[in-house]
């Protein structure tokens, strides 16, 4: 009998901050910097406005944590500033100037979206409160996994069979044979 997945959910606003590009290949730059728990719907919306930089609500998407990614949650509550992952996709053919697309706390799934290159991975630290339910949660399911070392083939593959070829191919000779000379 399967076990039921185990998560909670909790909505989770993202704030993004636009300011001018430093080179003249982006003339924007794009940079997440806060979380709000517990959020409302949002898209982009303007929350201020410093001269040219600008915080947006960009999204509000739901962080879930499931009970069988404890460790990766583990290892994020272990770092010296825990954090929050959003994904961003820059979509060309879309009206938004990003697509916030996930957030996770799972440090893991973060690299996994990062390694594909297409994603743009923002980490955001998070808030106290943000830090206590994550760590909750993480302790309430985290079971640790026992050690359990492999043993090793006792076939030996240090022996040699040079010219054998395919064994499922019947020969009474060499497979890699030099080829005859032909008498003429």
């Amino acid at each position: 009998m399967a076990k039921a997945a185990i998560h909670i959910e909790m909505p989770l606003g993202v704030v993004v901050r636009k300011t001018p590009g430093v080179t003249r290949w982006a003339s924007w730059n794009w940079r997440a910097v806060a979380v709000l728990p517990g959020a409302g719907p949002a898209d982009w919306v303007e929350l201020r406005r410093e001269g040219d930089a600008v915080e947006y609500h960009a999204a509000t998407l739901p962080l879930t944590l499931w009970a069988a990614e404890t460790e990766a949650y583990m290892a994020n509550l272990a770092d010296s500033q825990p954090s929050i992952y959003l994904v961003m996709r820059d979509e060309a053919e879309s009206d938004r100037p990003m697509n916030a697309v996930l957030v996770t706390a799972s440090p893991f799934e973060g690299q996994d979206y990062a390694d594909s290159g297409e994603d743009i991975v923002e980490k955001i630290p998070m808030t106290e409160g943000l830090i206590a339910w994550v760590r909750d949660f993480t302790l309430e399911h985290h079971r640790d996994e026992a050690f359990v070392k492999r043993r090793r083939d006792k076939s030996r593959i240090d022996l040699v069979e040079d010219g054998r070829g395919d064994a499922r191919i019947r020969q009474d000779s060499d497979v890699y044979r030099a080829p005859r000379r032909i008498a003429q």
